[in-house]
């Protein structure tokens, strides 16, 4: 058998050998928002979803979030679940992060009650279902502000006033029906006797 040829034959054995391991190698998905903004001493739900090629169960899953500071300073804990909730016993987050997922839809995201500016930064949100250990993180910009955006707060006028319009088009629109109704009908009273009037001589 030629070099070349004997190369080929090698390369499709081994393809043969290693691809079927790596169709086992599947990673998992996670899905979260880029930026989330809550009012100060208000809660915000980090929302955080996940996709598995593998059986889901709360006993193969573990699910770990993260903090990263503005300050570039060092990660901190925020939340772990491993067949149920283990909410920060100390730190910044105690009493302040709860669990709002639900493992067997695919769920892993949590709740930050009465939001403090301290809580400005970046959440990290991690999950694991054994055998999928490999995959990529979701990555969640929370900022704290003192009230609602003026862009929310527009949305909201602008979706009102466009509601209102809407109606006070409708309301228009029937009482001018209405009113045509009413000018018609008074007009054909007041044909109606007149034609009966110069009828009447021509009749014996």
């Amino acid at each position: 058998m030629s070099s070349p040829m004997y190369r080929i034959w090698a390369v499709l054995l081994l393809g043969g050998f290693v691809l079927p391991g790596l169709r086992h190698v599947s990673g998992i998905d996670i899905s979260t928002p880029s930026t989330v903004e809550a009012v100060n001493g208000t809660n915000v739900k980090l929302k955080c979803t996940f996709s598995s090629k593998h059986p889901v169960s709360p006993s193969s899953v573990t699910v770990s979030w993260n903090f990263r500071p503005l300050n570039s300073g060092a990660d901190e804990s925020v939340f772990y679940y491993h067949e149920g909730p283990f909410p920060p016993q100390e730190g910044r987050f105690k009493g302040h992060a709860v669990w709002s997922g639900d493992i067997m839809r695919r769920d892993a995201s949590i709740t930050l009650q009465e939001v403090p500016p301290t809580f400005n930064g970046t959440y990290v949100c991690q999950v694991r279902n054994r055998p999928d250990v490999h995959g990529n993180s979701g990555e969640i910009s929370l900022r704290v502000v003192d009230k609602a955006s003026i862009s929310e707060i527009g949305v909201l006028a602008a979706a009102v006033g466009g509601a209102c319009g809407i109606i006070m088009v409708i309301l228009g629109i029937f009482v001018a029906v209405r009113h045509c109704k009413k000018n018609r009908m008074g007009n054909d009273i007041e044909l109606h006797p007149r034609e009966q009037e110069w009828k009447d001589p021509t009749v014996w």
